[in-house]
């Protein structure tokens, strides 16, 4: 398959589509910047993973149904979180 880059044109990188993705989400884009982001996806299986979750999350809030989170998710989660503070906040 040819790639932009085997062209000689510049391709976005994940950084690049994150700065603009929520305009691309929201459909508020430059047609031509549209383009750029899709072929990043095109090519890009964790930046389509990102892109279709954060299409599904707005979608699950749109439609404003609460979900049931599983028994003890939420203990678990706060426990997962703290223990991440703790690596990532050690003082010397």
């Amino acid at each position: 398959m040819a790639r932009a880059e085997d062209f000689g044109q510049e391709v976005m990188n994940c950084r690049e589509l994150l700065e603009q993705l929520n305009q691309y989400v929201d459909g508020d884009i430059d047609p031509a910047l549209c383009e750029e982001i899709e072929r990043h996806l095109a090519d890009c299986d964790p930046c389509q993973v990102m892109v279709d979750t954060l299409r599904k999350t707005i979608t699950i809030y749109k439609n404003g149904r609460p979900l049931e989170l599983p028994p003890g998710f939420h203990k678990r989660l706060h426990q997962t979180l703290r223990a991440h503070w703790k690596q990532t906040h050690r003082t010397p």
